[in-house]
C-alpha cells in the first residue's frame, strides 16, 4: 500500500467517527406547534381526525369551516374526506345537538363498534358554557420558560416548566372537543371550548385525565404535566380566539 493510500484511509476512518459523533446524542429536538407553512387549498381526513382539530391546526373558526365544507352539527367527516381550507361567515342551521365526531372508516360500519371511535351519546343535562368574562386561570404553578411569539406561526401559545405528573387544570370552564396525539408537535393534546369564540389548548401531558365530550369547571383536574412530543417535562399552553392564536399571558392574572 502506498503512503498516499495510507493517508486517504485515515482520513476517511476520521471522517466516519465525525460523522458518527453529529448524529449521536447531540442531535437536536425541536418543538413544531403550528409550523410556519402555506395552508393548502384542502386537507385530506385521516382517521383520528375532527373538524374540530383541522380548523385547530390552520387557524379556523370552526363554524366558518363547517359552513365553507357544507357540514352541520355533529360534523361527522371520514378518512379520505377533502375539507375547503376556507372559511365562509354564515354557519349552516342545525336541528340537532353539535358533538365532535372523529374520522373513523369512509363507509360507517353498524356492527363493528369495538375498532371504531364514534361519538358518545351523554345523557347528562346540557350545560351552559361560561361567558366570555369568566376570568382565566393558569393551568400549571411552574415558570414560563418559553414566551408566545407574535410573528410567523412558530409558537402560539407559551411553555411553562412543570414536574412529571404535575396536575394541569382546566384554565376556565367549557367542554372537551378534542382529547389526543394526532396534531402533530403537541404530543398528547386536550383542547377546551369556553365559548364560540374561545379555545384553549394543554400539550406533552403525560395523562389526560377527561374525555371528549366532557364538561369541565376552571380549576379541574383534565390532564398530567408530561414531555410527550417533546425534548422537555413542561406544558404547552394555547388561548385561541376567534380561531386565531393570542398571547396567554394577556388573559392570565399576573403573578
Amino acid at each position: 500500500m502506498s503512503k498516499l493510500q495510507q493517508i486517504i484511509g485515515i482520513c476517511s476512518v476520521i471522517c466516519v467517527l465525525a460523522s458518527c459523533t453529529t448524529s449521536g446524542s447531540f442531535a437536536p429536538v425541536s418543538d413544531r406547534y403550528n409550523p410556519a407553512e402555506r395552508t393548502p387549498p384542502y386537507y385530506i381526513v385521516s382517521s383520528g381526525d375532527t373538524l374540530f382539530s383541522i380548523a385547530w391546526r390552520y387557524g379556523f373558526e370552526l363554524q366558518g369551516l363547517a359552513s365553507a365544507n357544507s357540514l352541520r352539527p355533529p360534523y361527522t367527516i371520514y378518512p379520505g374526506q377533502a375539507i375547503l381550507l376556507e372559511e365562509r361567515n354564515k354557519p349552516l342551521a342545525s336541528t340537532s345537538s353539535p358533538k365532535n365526531v372523529v374520522a373513523t372508516s369512509a363507509i360507517p360500519k353498524s356492527n363493528n363498534i369495538k375498532n371504531e371511535r364514534v361519538a358518545r351519546p351523554n345523557p347528562k343535562p346540557t350545560v351552559q358554557l361560561k361567558s366570555v368574562n369568566e376570568a382565566w386561570q393558569w393551568p400549571v404553578n411552574g415558570p414560563v420558560v418559553r414566551p408566545f411569539v407574535a410573528s410567523g406561526q412558530e409558537h402560539k401559545g407559551i411553555d411553562i416548566k412543570g414536574k412529571m405528573g404535575e396536575p394541569v387544570y382546566a384554565s376556565r370552564s367549557g367542554e372537551v372537543v378534542y382529547a389526543g396525539s394526532g396534531l402533530v408537535g403537541y404530543g398528547n393534546l386536550l383542547i377546551l371550548k369556553h365559548s364560540d369564540r374561545f379555545l384553549s389548548a394543554y400539550g406533552h401531558n403525560r395523562r389526560i385525565k377527561v374525555r371528549e365530550g366532557d364538561k369541565v369547571k376552571a380549576g379541574q383536574l383534565i390532564a398530567e404535566v408530561g414531555d410527550s412530543g417533546t425534548d422537555s417535562v413542561k406544558l404547552h399552553f394555547e388561548v385561541r380566539m376567534d380561531g386565531k392564536p393570542v398571547d396567554p399571558l394577556r388573559l392570565l392574572p399576573r403573578r
